[in-house]
This record gives structure tokens, sequence and C-alpha cells, in this order.
């Protein structure tokens, strides 16, 4: 077998990542050796591979779901946005230089479709099959010429394209029949077919649609998803919750003590990997909550500042909005916080860049004793240790760098009191570690908190993958789904008008 196929959306949030993932579980699961790739990912949570690469996170994920090690390969290119109007590029694993959109989709852009194919050549004489995943909507016909990650990449390798549709967003048909109706017609004959995302109720009172979209397009659905809360994968484009909502969608476990423990994430401009904070939202009786507002740290048992692509912007809007004050004052009181790289570098005494924000020198929260210089080149690794007597793992992307001056040592960071400090992303997924962690808070909070003493991280994620891989083999119609992975797209697939504009 050597297979491969395109999953492309409707709109961004479709459902990309998660049928990606799914697809890549069910055949592994089935004895194929599969891996998955992303051409161009925009997203600010991000991944160290070990060989010190820095891809989107979803595709590491993805990864994981082929149970393979992640590499440069399977996202080739990654943009991450430092603004509404610029992003850093990162080639291969490496920042190459901040471009502006218009820059990008002006000329360089088209420079990487070699690439792009190029990587995914690689992987596909490496593995028996390739599951690629699609960016926003194929039928952008405004970036066409420039496109990359949709068609350019399934006409540059002959790739079959299922379009998946998030019914739950309501106008799935017609989005679906739009979607290739505004392809040219080379585009076209790649398109096999739909799959219709997060659907509740009755599939047969569905069916008359389907059976009317085959009619119109000439194309068969190839399946209809489920609805399901708490899937818990990793996202890449935002968080998957409102601004104040819980990260988990599942109903928050019942603690093993006696009370719960509370954590708020100050939700700051650019926050990039926010996928720190899941594990532990996995505590049974841990609740993580995003905010804005001062007071709604108040009652918060620990308080974390997320890593950030913008420090100093982050910076400002935190004495905007009155939060800087209301962490100085909770440091000083001994009640928990804890800085994640960038939210590390912000409680520092001083930033000087000339580099991410090109602001200069600027005070810091100062409130751990670290002065924070930031690089040309960025630090990209996968960091062990030890630390509350724990080993733990995880990975660094950052180009600020820290001189501590004094504290306790803590992962490369530093402690001051109930103040913690690390450019550590991942540490909390270390079971033990995170487990010593929280007991820690709870004391220092006063809660009658005792973490679960059989919480395993990557278990859950294990599980949910599982669960995924769930998804396609019970609600696809995977014969079809083999055939069109292995085979290409149907021959004579027929053009629908009025088609992309010359």
């Amino acid at each position: 077998m050597n297979g491969g196929l395109l999953v492309a959306g409707t709109t961004s949030d479709a459902g990309k990542s998660v049928v990606t993932a799914g697809i890549c579980r069910w055949l592994v699961r089935q004895g194929v050796k599969v891996a998955p790739f992303k051409a161009q990912n925009m997203s600010l949570n991000s991944f160290v591979t070990r060989e010190g690469a820095e891809i989107g996170r979803a595709q590491a994920m993805q990864a994981q779901a082929c149970r393979v090690e992640p590499t440069a390969l399977m996202n080739p290119v990654l943009l991450k946005p430092g603004g509404d109007r610029s992003s850093q590029v990162v080639l291969l694993g490496r920042p190459v230089g901040e471009m502006s959109a218009r820059g990008y989709h002006g000329g360089r852009q088209e420079q990487l479709l070699g690439t792009v194919l190029d990587a995914l050549a690689e992987l596909r004489g490496a593995y028996d099959a390739v599951i690629c995943e699609g960016a926003g909507s194929p039928a952008e016909i405004n970036l066409r010429r420039t496109d990359i990650v949709n068609m350019g990449i399934a006409r540059g390798a002959r790739l079959p394209v299922l379009v998946v549709g998030d019914i739950d967003r309501g106008g799935v048909f017609a989005s679906f029949f739009g979607t290739v109706a505004l392809l040219a017609p080379e585009d076209q004959e790649l398109v096999a077919g739909f799959l219709v995302n997060k659907f509740r109720g009755d599939v047969s009172l569905l069916e008359p649609g389907l059976d009317m979209l085959h009619g119109l397009t000439g194309r068969r659905t190839y399946g209809v998803l489920p609805f399901q809360h708490g899937l818990g994968i990793d996202e890449e484009d935002g968080l998957r919750v409102s601004l104040r909502g819980a990260v988990r969608e599942s109903e928050v476990a019942a603690p093993v003590g006696e009370d719960v423990l509370r954590v708020a994430v100050c939700a700051v401009p650019l926050m990039s990997n926010f996928t720190d904070v899941d594990a532990l939202a996995a505590e049974p009786g841990v609740i993580v909550r995003f905010v804005d507002r001062p007071e709604e740290l108040a009652d918060a048992d620990l308080v974390v500042v997320p890593g950030t692509r913008g420090t100093v912007k982050a910076l400002r809007w935190l004495r905007e909005r009155g939060l800087a004050a209301a962490l100085v004052r909770r440091a000083a009181e001994g009640r928990p916080i804890l800085g994640i790289c960038g939210g590390f570098q912000v409680l520092g005494e001083h930033i000087e860049d000339d580099v991410e924000s090109r602001a200069g020198d600027v005070d810091g929260l100062g409130v751990l004793p670290v002065r924070v210089r930031f690089a040309r080149e960025k630090t990209l690794t996968r960091p062990v240790g030890e630390a509350l007597g724990e080993p733990v793992e995880g990975y660094e992307i950052h180009h600020g760098v820290a001189e501590v001056l004094a504290g306790e040592s803590f992962l490369d960071g530093c402690r001051v009191g109930q103040t913690w400090g690390t450019h550590w992303h991942g540490s909390l997924e270390s079971d033990g570690f995170r487990r010593a962690f929280l007991r820690e808070v709870a004391a220092a909070a006063g809660r009658r908190f005792v973490p679960a003493p059989g919480t395993s991280f990557a278990a859950l994620r294990e599980e949910q993958l599982d669960r995924l891989g769930d998804l396609i083999e019970h609600h696809a119609d995977t014969d079809a789904l083999w055939r069109l992975i292995e085979s290409g797209a149907p021959r004579g697939l027929p053009f629908i008008p009025p088609g992309a504009p010359a």
C-alpha cells in the first residue's frame, strides 16, 4: 500500500485535525504504517521534536495517533502570528524570519510548494499511507494561486480529497456544494466526497439530504460522525473554549480529597501552548478557567501566566487590565503563581527585547529575580530533569534568555515563595511532578485537596485518540475510505459549475 488522502474542510475548525487523527488511529490499528502531514500550519500551539524542530502541536498529536515520533517533515511550514498582519515563518522546524501576510501570499508561499511536496514525497516513501490535513477551506478563491496546503498539495501529489463539514454550525449542505462548485475542474476531479462531523440525532433524518447532495454533486458521503463531548485533543488555531469557559468540555471529576482546586489562567494576547494546562484539567477535582479580569483571580488557588508569542504585549495587557497589580499583590501574599515561558518572563525584573517586539528595555512585574534578554536565535530543546523530588520532561520554544539572579532553582527557572517560573512547556504532563506540585499549591492555598494517585495524562491522551479511531471505525464507511486512500479519487466525477474564476 502506498496511499494518501487530504482531509479538507468547509471552514476552519470544521474538525479536520480530529478527523485526520481518527483516520490515523483507525489505520494503525489495521496494521498500516501511517504518518500525518500538514504542509502549512498557522498556530501558536507548537511542539519540539526530538531532533529539535518546531512543528504544530496538532501534527505532534496526530503522530501519536499513528504511534510514531513526530518529525519536521510532518509540518514543513509553520506560521506563528505575531499580530494581525505578520507571522514568524518556521521552515522545516527552524525560524527563517518574520513576514507580512501580503509578502507571504505575494510570492514566498508559491516558492515553498516544492519544499512541501518534497517533504510529502519523503514521508510517502517511508510509510504505507500519509494522511494530510488541509487548512481553512480549499475554496478560498482569493488565495488559490498561492495555495500550498489544500488543492495545491492535492493536485501536486494527486491526492484524493475528503471534505469535512461541521453540521452543528448549520448550513453544511450548502457548504459542501459551494466548496466543490468554487473549485477549478482540475481540482474538482480530486474531491471524492464528504464527511459530516458533529451530528446530533437520528441519522435517518439526514439521509434524504445526503441523497440529494449525491445527486447534485455526483459525490458520496463517507460517514456521519456523531457529536461527542470532551474529546480533549490538541487544537491549533485558538482556544477550544470561550474566554471564561472551562478547559475541558466534560464534567469535572469529583475530587479525591474534601476540596476542589481552582486554577485561573490569564488569557494573555497571542497565547501560545495553552495546552500546558490540559494536564491540570485532567486531574479529578481541578477546575481550570481562562480569565481576563483581576477580580477573577480572587478565589483562585493557583494563577497561571501562560506562554505568549508577544511577551511585551502581554505585559502591557496585564497592566492595562489591572491583572499586573493583582499578580504583584498575590505574590506578596504568598499565594501560588506559575509563569510558563512568556509568562515566566513577564514575572521577572527586566526585559531587553530588540527581537520580538523591538521595544528595547521594559520593566517586568518584578516578582521573580530574573532578567530576560531576547536573542535572535530561538531556543528549541527537549529538556529532562527533576523537581519536587520527581522526574520531569518538557520542551522549550523561546527567544528570551533568562538570567536567574537569586531564588530557588526550578526547572531551569526559579521559585521565590509561592511564585514559580520556568521556560519548560509540558512539564505538568509528568504525572509524579504534577501531583507533587498540586500538593504544594493546595497546602499554600489552605485547601484540603488531594491529587488522585492514579491519574496518567499519557493514558488519558491514548484513550482520547482511541475514541477518535472508534468514531471513524463505527461511523464512517471504512471499506470505501480504504479504497479512497489506496486508489485515489474515483474517475469520472462530474464538474459542478461555475467553477473557480479564471
